[in-house]
């Protein structure tokens, strides 16, 4: 299976953009760790590269699944007829390259059950000591990433409302950043994919500011 997005250039101005209520300061300043994520994510010497993005990997897809579970009940055929984000449609291509426009919701479950499929298949993520990663590793890595990227934006930009309604927003905006400078790092999701959240992602992923306190003279 593949992906694509589109955004529709029609040679009209551009509406106006919508008022990004994730990136406003009383929200973004919640977090549920104040530390440098790059510490959680750098390969550590003693472990194998594929290893390190396995076990990572399957506890984005666990989590990012968790997190959608949350707010999945205001997540409709009705109120998320495509999923969006920003201004960009993601379409969902089948494994015969068919394009389908589907609701969010349907896009979501594409999305978490090709990754459980990948992240429990033995050939794809072994867990018996010996066994070697495929050569396609990395790319399904890449396109395991890519999706869930996509299940992050669209939880931003269709449903942190209820998010915040739920007291939910420091977990969402922590799971944001370490997953966004663990794609970074390592290299897993084009710029060009994830430039559509980058002022998000450029306040989200530097430490949290300090609290303000008095300095003694």
């Amino acid at each position: 299976m593949s992906w694509k997005s589109k955004t529709k250039p029609n040679g009209k101005k551009p509406p106006p953009e919508e008022k990004k209520q994730y990136l406003e300061l009383e929200y973004t300043k919640i977090r549920v760790v104040d530390f440098d994520l790059k510490e959680l994510v750098v390969l550590p010497r003693e472990i194998d590269l594929n290893e390190w993005l396995a076990s990572n990997t399957t506890t984005f897809f666990n989590l990012i699944n968790l997190q959608y579970s949350t707010i999945s009940e205001f997540c409709t055929g009705d109120t998320c007829q495509a999923m969006n984000a920003c201004n960009t449609i993601y379409y969902w291509y089948d494994e015969r390259g068919k394009k389908t426009k589907c609701t969010a919701p349907q896009y979501v479950d594409f999305v978490m059950s090709l990754c459980q499929k990948l992240v429990t298949d033995e050939e794809i993520f072994p867990t018996k000591y010996g066994k070697e990663f495929p050569n396609s590793f990395e790319s399904l890595v890449k396109k395991i990433c890519r999706y869930l990227f996509h299940v992050l934006a669209h939880l931003y930009w269709a449903h942190f409302k209820e998010t915040v309604a739920l007291e939910l927003q420091g977990h969402l905006n922590t799971l944001y950043a370490h997953f966004i400078v663990f794609v970074r790092e390592f290299n897993l999701v084009d710029p060009k994919e994830t430039c559509i959240m980058d002022d998000l992602s450029e306040v989200l992923c530097t430490p949290a500011p300090p609290p303000n306190h008095v300095t003694e003279r």
